[in-house]
C-alpha cells in the first residue's frame, strides 16, 4: 500500500514538474516571439487596402486600385532609407493617393468613396518572394474602398516590397540591404528565412514566432 501510495505521489510530482516546465518555455516562448514580431514591425509599414466587397468585380477594382497607387508612389517610396521617412511621405501623398483611387474607381464604372489613412493592423504571416513577415500588428497605410467589407491586400511600403513580383523568388538585394540595416541579425535572419538545411535553427526560430503570432 505504501508502495503505491509513494508511486503515486512520484506521478504527481512529475505531472506538477512536467506541467511548470511546459509553462514557463510558453510563457517564454511567447515573450521570444512577441519582441521579435515588435522589433521587426518597429522598422516596416505595410500596405493595407480593403475591397468593397468580395464581389469579382470590386476585387479586381481593389487590384486596379492598389496597382494605381504604388505605381504613382514607386520612385519616391524607392528612394526612401527608413520607415519614417516613408510615413512622411505617405502622409504627405494622402490627398493624392485618395485623389488617384478615386479616379481609377470611375475610369472603370463606379463611384465608391475612399478614406486613406496611417494606422496599425493585424497582419497575417506574409511571404514576398524570399521575405517571410511573422503575423502580427503593424503601421500601415489604409486605403478603404465603399464600404469596405472585402478581402484585403497586403504587401510591404518600406522597405518597398510592394514592387516585387509576386512570382519572383528573391528580393532584388538593395531592397533587402534596407531591411538588413534597420533590423537586428537574428530579425533579419528570421524573415529572410533559412535557405538550406544548415540554417535549422533560423527555421525553429521562425516557426515559433509563426506559431505565436496565429
Amino acid at each position: 500500500m505504501n508502495i503505491l501510495k509513494k508511486e503515486k505521489n512520484i506521478l504527481l510530482l512529475s505531472i506538477f514538474i512536467g506541467t511548470f516546465i511546459t509553462i514557463i518555455f510558453m510563457l517564454s516562448t511567447k515573450s521570444y516571439s512577441y519582441n521579435i514580431q515588435k522589433g521587426i514591425a518597429n522598422e516596416v509599414i505595410r500596405l493595407h487596402v480593403l475591397a468593397n466587397s468580395d464581389e469579382i468585380y470590386d476585387q479586381q477594382l481593389k487590384i486596379k486600385v492598389k496597382d494605381g497607387i504604388i505605381k504613382m508612389l514607386e520612385n519616391e517610396l524607392h528612394n526612401s532609407m527608413s520607415k519614417d521617412e516613408t510615413r512622411i511621405i505617405l502622409l504627405k501623398n494622402l490627398d493624392r493617393i485618395e485623389e488617384k483611387a478615386k479616379e481609377i474607381i470611375e475610369e472603370n464604372g463606379y463611384n465608391y468613396n475612399v478614406t486613406a489613412k496611417i494606422s496599425f493592423a493585424d497582419f497575417p504571416t506574409k511571404q514576398y518572394g524570399d521575405v517571410v513577415l511573422p503575423a502580427g500588428e503593424y503601421e500601415a497605410l489604409k486605403v478603404e474602398i465603399g464600404e469596405a467589407k472585402g478581402k484585403n491586400w497586403w504587401c510591404v511600403m518600406f522597405p518597398p516590397l510592394c514592387f516585387v513580383d509576386a512570382s519572383v523568388k528573391e528580393v532584388p538585394q538593395e531592397d533587402k540591404n534596407k531591411l538588413k540595416n534597420v533590423l537586428t541579425d537574428t530579425e533579419y535572419d528570421i524573415v529572410t528565412k533559412a535557405k538550406s538545411e544548415k540554417d535549422i535553427p533560423v527555421k525553429i526560430k521562425f516557426k515559433i514566432v509563426e506559431m505565436w503570432q496565429k
